[in-house]
């Protein structure tokens, strides 16, 4: 059947922060959803973003450090990735995808076989020729556009994917955090001269520092030790959260930061930039710039004729950002008790309207009504419309965390329903005809 293109357009109605994807539903039913809550918190889910997606069905483990992406975390990946997309249009990178399996010989040529250690899954295909599932992508790229990038007038070129990545982790932990499946950016630009280069690389940091604000995350840009991927010159973008497995040393009132890493100085040091002392804080990784310069392009002799007709090596820069840690870094940022607090821009919905008992008429009525008048108003709704308990539906409703939940209760006789901010947890009963105006304020008041 051919869905009707005016369809589809009211299905992408425009709201404050743009087109809606196609892909990504505005309505859903929570009695046809897949979203298998869990009353107790699983015993080896040890920090509060791991316990809170195990307990109201966002994922699901099927091996240590590999994970289901159940429906409701699905809508939130979609949303970064649609975020990531925007912003890396707007700098001019070109989307492609790049196969997981890469053959053994693309790696010897640079030498990474040999030294990347451990965390390369190694397989051997029917023929018993090596290959190796992805944890990047330097050679791979590399290999794709050196015989295209022959002549200085082809530069610079900016590409990136979004692609599942594999490490064999040695000790898989805090659930989407480290992992040894897991979804990632990874970007790549290639330049004629070292000036460009760095152009692409403050661009990068631009559109991530863009990024990561709409992903609603509380960041710092440090700067890094470059490790496997190698170049000249890193940083990190780090969500600042208790559970990070790295530490930020930076200045109290200075601009300076570093992972302790490269620089290890103690609380109370006198800051490198001569602005206030050293501080220390815990971060989770959620993107990283490189300079790789001509490291992968000499060694997979990877050339250029320059304005002179000179062979020149191609100057590279790489850029990644964790699409999975990203969703459980503002989760691990965001969250109380009763479980996650989304922020809006990656909310899997928009509003939960929630009816307390399906099986009386007025309550009934009033529901459907809001869930259908919320979605023609351009927002995504979940509509708990469940045959279970009022307290069920509460308690679920907290730990999925959407920004705004309308109750349809009793209240509904005298014309009036239950608005519930879920970052503030203000609640005020709204009368039915002044409830669409009170759900737009409060929506933008949300963070």
């Amino acid at each position: 059947m051919i869905v009707p293109f005016t369809r589809i357009l009211r299905r992408c109605a425009v709201k404050g922060l743009g087109v809606l994807p196609i892909f990504c539903r505005k309505d859903m039913k929570q009695s046809q959803y897949f979203i298998p809550t869990l009353r107790e918190v699983p015993s080896d889910a040890e920090i509060r973003s791991h316990q809170f997606l195990l307990r109201a069905g966002f994922i699901r483990q099927v091996a240590a450090g590999v994970y289901t992406y159940l429906p409701l975390a699905k809508r939130v990946l979609n949303k970064v990735e649609g975020i990531v997309r925007e912003e890396l249009e707007a700098i001019g990178s070109n989307e492609l995808l790049m196969p997981a399996l890469q053959p053994k010989e693309l790696w010897d040529q640079t030498g990474r076989w040999d030294v990347y250690g451990g965390e390369l899954v190694r397989l051997k295909d029917r023929h018993n020729r090596d290959f190796a599932l992805g944890p990047t992508h330097e050679e791979v790229i590399t290999e794709v556009v050196k015989d295209y990038l022959n002549s200085y007038k082809k530069l610079p070129l900016n590409v990136f994917q979004i692609q599942t990545k594999f490490r064999d982790e040695a000790r898989p932990r805090f659930g989407l955090m480290r992992g040894r499946e897991f979804i990632m950016k990874d970007a790549y630009t290639f330049h004629a001269t070292e000036e460009s280069l760095d152009e692409a690389y403050h661009n990068f940091v631009k559109a991530y520092t863009n990024i990561f604000t709409r992903c609603g995350l509380h960041f710092r840009m440090v700067e890094a030790d470059s490790g496997q991927i190698g170049g000249s010159q890193s940083a990190e973008f780090m969500a600042l959260a208790e559970v990070g497995e790295d530490t930020i040393v930076y200045s109290t009132t200075g601009n300076f930061a570093a992972n302790s890493e490269v620089v290890d100085l103690p609380v109370g040091a006198p800051s490198p930039d001569g602005n206030g002392e050293i501080a220390h804080a815990k971060g989770i990784e959620v993107g990283h710039v490189f300079k790789l310069g001509t490291k992968y392009s000499e060694a997979m002799n990877a050339n250029f004729l320059d304005e002179n007709q000179k062979k020149q090596s191609l100057i590279m820069g790489c850029y990644g950002i964790g699409i999975s840690r990203v969703l459980m870094a503002a989760l691990e940022q965001n969250n109380d008790d009763n479980g996650m607090i989304w922020p809006k821009a990656i909310a899997p919905f928009d509003v939960h309207v929630v009816a307390v008992d399906m099986k009386k008429a007025d309550q009934a009525e009033a529901a459907e009504k809001l869930y259908a008048d919320l979605k023609m108003a351009g927002y995504s709704v979940l509509f708990d419309d469940r045959k279970e308990r009022p307290g069920v539906k509460f308690s679920d409703a907290d730990l999925i965390g959407l920004p705004i939940r309308i109750t349809v209760g009793r209240g509904v006789s005298e014309g009036t329903v239950e608005l519930k901010v879920r970052s503030t947890g203000e609640t005020l009963d709204v009368n039915l005809s002044e409830i669409a105006q009170v759900v737009k304020d409060k929506y933008s008041e949300a963070k």
